[in-house]
């Protein structure tokens, strides 16, 4: 039997068996103000996007938007080369966890909890423990700032790369996006040419 074969056992018998929202936990607020908080879940390895859908999918169907409100996949990107090319590729900034921004009350965690592929909540094992803004700020846009960064350069200047395989080294820029979140360059590597591309925050302009 495969590794996946064994997973996808494992999963199913996970989620034949529901798990009871602990009394600790509480009732929906009705009509006050609710506390809506960033928590994290964890799902089985690969799993992810798969706990993403269905769980968007049955808040939806189940009405609970307005205490569900948002699930994230945290991405960071890293640079890969390829080909001679340099370019940036999102990648699972934390595998096998989701955040999730809700109130927590025992309909709540009843859902998140018996979703397939969720194996629980990052807290107590009577109640999951919220991130702090900071935490939640970190861990959504830590990866993507450098994309935010204003290019402030045009074909033909000349750059110094700030950031990758090729920091320190200068280049040549060919041309920048329609966003203007990255560009390719030019950069002598042993005596050829190499087209790489690079995004905002990863290089700065040369006089």
């Amino acid at each position: 039997m495969s590794d996946m074969e064994v997973e996808n056992k494992n999963v199913k018998a996970e989620n034949q068996a529901e798990v009871s929202a602990p009394t600790e936990i509480g009732e929906p607020t009705e009509g006050a103000k609710k506390d809506i908080r960033w928590y994290v879940i964890h799902t089985y390895s690969g799993y992810e996007n798969k706990v993403k859908d269905t769980l968007t999918r049955k808040v939806h169907s189940m009405g609970m938007d307005d205490t569900i409100r948002e699930i994230l996949l945290p991405l960071e990107e890293e640079e890969e080369e390829k080909d001679g090319k340099v370019k940036l590729v999102s990648r699972k900034a934390f595998p096998g966890y989701l955040l999730i921004r809700m109130e927590v009350n025992d309909r709540s965690w009843y859902v998140v909890r018996n979703t397939p592929g969720v194996t629980g909540f990052v807290g107590t094992t009577t109640k999951p423990i919220p991130l702090s803004d900071e935490e939640a700020e970190k861990i959504i846009h830590g990866g993507t700032k450098a994309a935010k960064n204003e290019i402030n350069v045009k074909p033909g200047d000349r750059i110094r790369i700030t950031k990758g395989v090729f920091e320190d080294r200068t280049a040549v820029v060919l041309e920048v996006s329609d966003d203007k979140t990255k560009i390719k360059a030019d950069i002598s590597n042993f005596g050829t040419t190499t087209t790489i591309e690079l995004e905002a925050g990863s290089f700065e302009p040369l006089p």
